[in-house]
């Protein structure tokens, strides 16, 4: 008789523990006047089943190390995880990585859902507010970047855990809906996922058949666990979202599973409970309205009138299950770090500075320095130098391409170098396949895991990856794209490889820094730059073709990329009359244009500008000193879009730019018919003169 009182007593506190998180979310959107309830309502005995009962986090410290991931992969659903890290109380953590002591999401945030400076906007948002993993919101990013965090915790595992020191042992669970499989980016990530065996991995699939547009009937009919079984992924399934001991069955048999990911599809309802908007479109994205509100919140027990109610017990609930389970758990890994650094002080540290984002104290001392050479290098090829060298100086230093490293030149070939695969999860070279996508949201996944990761491809497929490298940006982690084959430069293989336009998208993503380096030394500076940024992802941007490797005596010294652009040649009293802008493959031909110049008695100025973000970063004294206001007869060089030139050629200025799509021919023969020769250059500098 006691046993049946104290289960009774425990199924009214998870029932009235679930009702909070609905009642939240569902008072939330209706303050906000906007929002997505449905979603909340239908999953929250599923969030709750996992949080409660299975989750390793500690509230306390939300970026612990070896914490489960929890991905809300359906952003919209937002005010799930709010409730949840409300609930639970998690502590907010500033960037220096040190515990504030103050909640993460107050009662008061929660009720300014979606309102200016509010802890709770629309989507989850990464480093805004703590215990959120990962920025989710575009459909699919979420579980692809959880593909990410999966591998993390594998390569970590096999690098720094040694016999009696399990440092790494982590879970990822991502919750996801009909629109995350719809997305094709989902497929890309789930496809690698299961050819890697990541049994580290879940995936919930909020299975409700509702998009904004009605039923799923209309546009999807693919039979997500026939199809998921042929990834090689373990299929569950749950018939009921609101039966808490079927879920927990389903979660302890992926914990049980050891040889490939999960897939936990949840039969679930939007809008559970609402007599008018259960399992309609309608309780997706708009708020319920208050008669509606108080017409669920009968069906669910609780007060009508009541709102942001939290019901006494509730949070201490939490607190005995989730928060103590999670305390002492991080306690004993701490414990074990501790034994484990007096063991192992070198990998140690090395875990230390991986976490919070350090270099080795001699990491530099690996940068090659290039002689002088007039036929000199490809950027690829001078990047393949550098990344090797730096590789064996930072272990955590991990990467790839989409099927491209020969032609990227982005292979780790140093001995012990490896390549990572469902077999041997201690190889430091991807393979993504041809999944530019995934790959790049993966890349967020690794980096959002303390790893430095990179990823590579043909510059003209950065488009495939432009939606994760916007998220690279607006996380503010420092994710390193590799991009090749730079430019027209591509020659035979035509304008469906030879890029134009990707530059000025890229220029334009807030945060990310573009490098296109000049020649060998450009790049071996641009790497200095890249391995020093914590909170900036960067494009490289590398050539196919040979650049000459400039004499470093006779020009500017290669250190100054790291201020974006630079005086590369000057006139002699440092007052040219015109000046040559340029980046990347261009440089070397505005430097011959410049010594033909010269002999023609006209003061000339070439400005390397490798990356016009950290240009625009210099003091206005610096970047008037290398570009002069007084000095108006300007032209710049660029084999790419005329895009944002005319912030620094002005309206008059003349512009040896790309103004259509490129050719099919020898590279030569494109410069030739494109204009990027010395003779178009000197021709231009003279008319910008005569003018």
């Amino acid at each position: 008789m006691i046993a049946q009182t104290q289960a009774s007593n425990q199924t009214q506190l998870d029932e009235l523990c679930v009702n909070t998180i609905r009642t939240l979310s569902m008072d939330a959107v209706q303050q906000a006047k906007s929002g997505h309830p449905g979603t909340p309502m239908a999953l929250a005995p599923v969030a709750y089943c996992l949080w409660q009962r299975f989750l390793r986090f500690d509230p306390d410290d939300p970026i612990w190390a070896n914490r489960d991931r929890f991905v809300l992969s359906n952003g919209h659903a937002s005010m799930l995880l709010y409730s949840l890290l409300y609930l639970t109380g998690v502590k907010a953590v500033n960037a220096k990585y040190e515990q504030l002591g103050e909640s993460s999401i107050t009662l008061d945030d929660i009720k300014h859902f979606r309102q200016l400076d509010s802890k709770c906007p629309g989507h989850p948002e990464y480093r805004w507010t703590s215990g959120i993993e990962t920025t989710t919101g575009p459909l699919g990013q979420g579980v692809a970047t959880s593909v990410g965090m999966a591998i993390a915790r594998q390569w970590m595992a096999q690098h720094f855990n040694r016999p009696d020191f399990e440092l790494f042992n982590y879970n990822v669970y991502a919750l996801c809906g009909d629109g995350c499989m719809m997305e094709g980016i989902s497929n890309e990530a789930a496809s690698l996922a299961g050819h890697l065996k990541l049994s580290n991995l879940c995936w919930i699939y909020d299975n409700n058949h509702i998009t904004i547009e009605g039923n799923t009937h209309l546009t999807f009919s693919d039979d997500i666990g026939t199809r998921f079984l042929a990834y090689g992924w373990n299929l569950i399934r749950v018939s009921d979202a609101n039966d808490l001991e079927m879920l927990e069955r389903a979660f302890q048999t992926f914990q049980e599973t050891h040889d490939r990911p999960t897939l936990i599809i949840v039969d679930s309802h939007i809008g559970y409970g609402a007599p008018h908007r259960h399992d309609t479109s309608a309780a997706h994205g708009d708020p319920l309205g208050e008669e509606e509100i108080r017409l669920t919140k009968r069906n669910y027990g609780w007060s009508e009138d009541a709102k942001f109610l939290v019901p006494e017990g509730v949070q201490a609930h939490f607190q005995k299950h989730l928060g103590q389970r999670g305390h002492r758990l991080r306690q004993k890994w701490m414990q074990t770090f501790d034994e484990y650094s007096a063991k192992y002080p070198d990998l140690a540290d090395q875990l230390y500075k991986m976490q919070h984002r350090q270099l080795p104290d001699d990491w530099e001392t690996a940068l090659p320095t290039f002689p002088a050479d007039v036929k000199g290098l490809g950027g690829r090829d001078a990047s393949a130098s550098v990344l090797n060298a730096i590789a064996q100086q930072i272990p955590w230093l991990i990467g790839g391409a989409a099927d491209l490293a020969p032609s990227t030149k982005t292979r780790l070939t140093f001995e012990g170098a490896g390549d990572f695969s469902a077999d041997d999860r201690s190889g430091r070279n991807f393979h993504f396949g041809i999944r530019e996508h995934a790959m790049a949201a993966i890349l967020n996944g690794l980096s959002l895991s303390k790893v430095r990761a990179y990823g590579s491809g043909f510059f003209i497929f950065s488009d495939y990856c432009r939606p994760s490298i916007r998220l690279s940006a607006l996380m503010e982690i420092p994710v390193i794209y590799i991009f090749t084959h730079d430019s027209i430069g591509v020659g035979e293989d035509g304008p469906t490889h030879q890029p134009v336009e990707q530059l000025a998208s890229l220029r334009a993503i807030p945060g990310l820094i573009t490098l296109r380096p000049a020649d060998a030394n450009e790049v071996v500076e641009a790497w200095r730059v890249i391995m020093q940024l914590q909170h900036q992802p960067v494009v490289l941007v590398l050539s196919r073709q040979a650049l000459p490797t400039l004499d470093r005596t006779q020009y500017a010294a290669a250190s100054g990329l790291a201020k974006g652009a630079y005086v590369l040649a000057d006139a002699e009293n440092g007052k040219p009359d015109v000046l040559l802008l340029a980046t990347g493959s261009e440089v070397s031909l505005c430097i011959t244009a410049y010594e033909q110049l010269k002999t023609e008695g006209i003061k000339a100025r070439v400005v390397s500008m490798p990356s016009w973000e950290l240009f625009e970063q210099q003091n206005q004294d610096y970047r008037d000193s290398v570009i002069p206001p007084s000095t108006t007869a300007r032209v710049c060089v660029e084999q790419a879009s005329t895009f944002g030139w005319g912030e620094y050629v002005g309206s008059r200025g003349a512009r040896i730019v790309m103004h259509t799509f490129g050719a099919s021919a020898p590279l030569k023969e494109l410069q030739r018919k494109f204009g990027f020769t010395p003779d178009k250059v000197v021709a231009a500098a003279k008319a910008q003169l005569a003018s």
